[in-house]
């Protein structure tokens, strides 16, 4: 996350172009109430459910019977005990892989909160607990869960669904794509009503959706930063005016890490400016849902009022990905946001 000095607590937002009127601004269960429960489970999406966000995020990774399974990573070991269960099932890197397990071999893992290579809880005030069992679940079930619970609750909470490292599994021979896809299909997901964004890190597998597959609906292209290796994409190019016009062509909006969406150079100079690509970004009519608000990882020296202040003012951003849909939600309430 990026850091702030002190100093720039009094914003100085003259050069400031953008819109601050007032407009929706959506909130995105990341990963659930990914704050609170282990992320991706069932349990942590019916809490997010229960928060009453705009949409619930799905990552989905592929398994080696060709089911979808609702996780971040293509790797089991940060947030399942994986290790424990099937200690002779890594690879050569050390590292367990979803796609090397069939659905019912991740179903005996106990999905745990998220820890760093050296087994270090990565959130250290998160879920403590290790008696309750938490465990893997497909595509389908989070879809029928949220779908259920809207409909018995006159709700209308979206799908926020990711793509995971699609380069990757076709490498693998998987096309993780077209398996999403047709999961979606088969729950009238796959139109330009449906609501749901479809997202992914990767360009060419925008294009992709879009040139080959032929998707109707609302994808958001993922910016990362291009030392993360996440996808073949580069991040940097597209964080440019022509870069915008690029996406607009295939995408509806983009999903940034919240430092781009600021000029580092005018920070280091004491002002709070957006950065250049924001007006284009807007002017093309993209959608703006930047990553992640957590409340427990602010930047050092900004408050949670002054990141949300920033995104629903000056920036003027579309919403938020959060761990923590609670105070991003009675911050909206008691600004009249």
């Amino acid at each position: 996350m990026f850091v702030l000095k002190n100093t720039l607590l009094s914003f100085t937002f003259s050069t400031l172009c953008l819109s601050t009127s007032a407009a929706a601004f959506d909130i995105i269960a990341h990963r659930g109430a990914s704050g609170y429960l282990p992320e991706h489970t069932l349990e942590a999406a019916t809490l997010a459910f229960a928060q009453q966000p705009d949409f619930i995020e799905q990552d989905v990774v592929a398994t080696k019977d060709g089911e979808l399974v609702v996780l971040h990573d293509i790797h089991l070991d940060t947030v399942t005990n994986v290790a424990a269960k099937f200690p002779d099932r890594a690879r050569e890197d050390g590292r367990w892989y979803a796609l090397d397990f069939t659905l019912a071999e991740l179903r005996t893992l106990q999905v745990k909160e998220r820890s760093d290579t050296a087994g270090k809880q990565v959130f250290a005030n998160r879920y403590h607990g290790s008696k309750a069992l938490f465990t893997i679940a497909t595509l389908d079930e989070h879809i029928e869960l949220i779908s259920e619970l809207n409909r018995e609750f006159n709700s209308n909470i979206g799908f926020y669904t990711e793509i995971k490292s699609p380069a990757w599994h076709k490498k693998e021979g998987t096309d993780i794509s077209q398996l999403l896809l047709d999961t979606l299909a088969r729950y009238d997901l796959n139109g330009g009503n449906a609501n749901i964004y479809v997202q992914c890190f990767d360009f060419a597998e925008v294009k992709r959706l879009r040139d080959e597959l032929g998707f109707k609906g609302k994808v958001v292209l993922l910016l990362a930063d291009n030392s993360w290796g996440e996808s073949p994409t580069d991040y940097q190019a597209l964080l440019t005016e022509q870069g915008m016009h690029d996406i607009a062509k295939y995408a509806d909006g983009i999903g940034p890490w919240l430092p781009q969406l600021l000029d580092m150079q005018a920070m280091q100079q004491g002002k709070v400016v957006p950065a250049s690509w924001l007006a284009t970004a807007k002017k093309e009519g993209l959608i703006i849902h930047p990553y992640t608000f957590r409340i427990d990882a602010l930047p050092t020296g900004m408050t949670a009022e002054q990141i949300l202040g920033l995104l629903t003012g000056p920036l003027a951003v579309d919403g938020v990905f959060t761990d923590q849909v609670p105070p991003v939600k009675s911050y909206l309430q008691h600004s009249g946001k």
